[in-house]
């Protein structure tokens, strides 16, 4: 997946709104089949969690009221091929690539799927550990941690053939900022099915 890091999509304007605002009026997402899914038609959840700068996995727990776990499905210490560019990071650079799930510890339900790339030489070595163990998530880790972060929005989109796909899921891409330099960039994945069928 880190391959999909290292283009950049072109930049859609109704995106670097998300950097001050919540409400995008008629946004829409492009799928790639070529159908339009319009973010008003989404659940109410589903793009709070889009737009949020906030901790997802805080959200999550305080909505559903339930712990919610992280899931490492994938931990790899490896080094850049290319350039990143929404990360400004050479070719040859050491990154932690990490896909984790986040899943509701008595409903076992999988609410989200985040993928991250995290600067290694970023970090201090005892919070550099905790990231590549994987057992919490990133925003906790920050948060616990106490260090200043800044975290910009940079696209949102969707997998899928057509709105009426069974496996829609829409993303969102953003990148954590310490000091002036990006340092994590994550893409956070939900499954559109499992939220429009939810009622608490």
């Amino acid at each position: 997946m880190l391959d999909d890091f290292y283009q950049t999509p072109e930049e859609i304007s109704d995106w670097r709104a998300l950097r001050s605002e919540g409400y995008l009026g008629d946004a829409r997402i492009r799928l790639p089949g070529g159908d339009w899914l319009r973010l008003e038609d989404l659940p109410p959840l589903l793009r709070t969690l889009l737009v949020t700068d906030g901790t997802v996995t805080k959200v999550l727990e305080a909505y559903f009221w339930e712990p919610v776990e992280v899931k490492a499905l994938h931990l790899d210490v490896a080094r850049t091929s290319r350039e990143v560019p929404w990360l400004t990071l050479a070719a040859g650079q050491e990154v932690l690539t990490r896909r984790v799930e986040l899943r509701g510890v008595r409903s076992q339900r999988a609410y989200a799927e985040a993928f991250s790339v995290v600067t290694l030489a970023a970090f201090d070595p005892p919070l550099r550990e905790a990231l590549v163990r994987g057992s919490v998530g990133i925003g906790v880790l920050l948060r616990e941690s106490g260090l200043e972060t800044y975290r910009e929005i940079l696209v949102v989109g969707a997998t899928g053939d057509s709105v009426e796909d069974l496996d829609l899921r829409v993303h969102r891409t953003y990148r954590i900022t310490r000091g002036s330099k990006p340092v994590i960039l994550i893409r956070e994945s939900f499954p559109c099915r499992l939220y429009q069928s939810i009622s608490l």
